[in-house]
C-alpha cells in the first residue's frame, strides 16, 4: 500500500470575536487537499470540525454570525488541548490555508502549528481571478462554481467545516494553476488588488488611473492599497523593486 499523499490542511475558524487574547476559538473545521498520482492536486479525506470552549461568553454580534452558543460548547475541550493535533499534522502537511488566512493565523499561532507556512486563498484569488466581481470565499464559489463541489456539504456558511471544504476547492483550483512556492510567496506578501476600492477612480483597473491619483495612493493607510499601487508605479516605470516610496520618488 503506498504512503499517504503530503496535504494542504484548509483550516477555517469560529471564534468569539477578532481580537485574541480578548476572543477565542469556539470551532474549528479542516479539508485537506493533496497531490494525486496524475499530478493533479484534489481534495483529500472526508475533513471534520471541533466544538471548542472558549472560556468565556459568546457575544450575541458574533452568536448571531455562525449560531455557536454558550450550551454548544460549555462541555468541549479547551484550543490549546484540540489546537495541535488538527494544525500540526506531522509530517505530511506541506503548509496550512485559509481564506484570508491572517485571520487564522492570530489564533493559530507558530507554537500551535509548528511554524508552518500559510497560503491565504484571498490573495492568490485577486492574482489569479482578478476578474471575479469579488473575492470573499461565498462570491468565488457562486462565480466560479468548482467543479464537484457538493452543495449542501458547504453549509451552512459561517460554521467551521463547511466555509473550510468551500475554501479547500478554490485552493485545489489554484494549486492547478499556479506552484505551491508561488502561493506560499503571495500570501506573505500583501494583497495585490484589481481594481479600485474607494474615490473616483473606484471600481478601474489600476492601470487605467492617472499619474496623479496613482500618487494619491502611495501613502493609504491601508498596506494592501499602498501595495498596489507601489507595484503599479513600478511597472509604469518598466519594474524595480517596491518598497517604501519617498518623497523624491513622487518627483521622477
Amino acid at each position: 500500500m503506498p504512503p499517504p499523499p503530503s496535504i494542504i490542511r484548509v483550516i477555517d475558524l469560529e471564534t468569539t470575536g477578532n481580537a485574541p487574547p480578548t476572543h477565542a476559538v469556539c470551532e474549528v473545521g479542516w479539508q485537506d487537499v493533496a497531490l494525486g498520482a496524475d499530478g493533479r492536486w484534489d481534495l483529500y479525506g472526508e475533513g471534520g470540525s471541533i466544538l471548542v470552549n472558549p472560556g468565556r461568553p459568546i457575544p450575541p454580534v458574533t452568536m448571531a454570525v455562525h449560531h455557536i452558543r454558550d450550551e454548544d460548547v460549555a462541555d468541549a475541550r479547551y484550543w490549546h488541548d484540540v489546537a495541535r493535533p488538527v494544525l500540526d499534522p506531522w509530517p505530511r502537511r506541506i503548509a496550512l490555508a485559509a481564506h484570508r488566512a491572517s485571520f487564522e493565523e492570530q489564533f493559530c499561532t507558530a507554537s500551535l502549528t509548528h511554524g508552518a507556512d500559510w497560503i491565504c486563498t484571498w490573495k492568490c484569488a485577486l492574482r489569479l481571478w482578478p476578474e471575479s466581481p469579488g473575492f470573499s470565499n461565498q462570491m468565488l464559489r457562486y462565480w466560479r462554481r468548482p467543479q464537484g463541489m457538493e452543495h449542501e456539504r458547504g453549509l451552512p456558511a459561517h460554521r467551521a467545516f463547511p466555509d473550510a471544504y468551500v475554501t479547500a476547492f478554490h485552493l485545489r483550483d489554484m494549486l492547478n494553476e499556479a506552484p505551491v512556492a508561488d502561493l506560499i510567496q503571495w500570501s506573505k506578501e500583501p494583497g495585490l488588488l484589481p481594481r479600485v476600492r474607494y474615490g473616483p477612480d473606484r471600481g478601474r483597473e489600476w492601470r487605467e488611473i492617472d499619474n496623479e491619483s496613482l500618487f494619491g495612493f502611495l501613502t493609504d493607510r491601508d498596506e494592501d492599497i499602498r501595495f498596489t499601487a507601489q507595484t503599479e508605479l513600478a511597472r509604469r516605470r518598466g519594474g524595480g523593486a517596491i518598497g517604501p516610496v519617498t518623497a523624491q520618488d513622487l518627483l521622477l
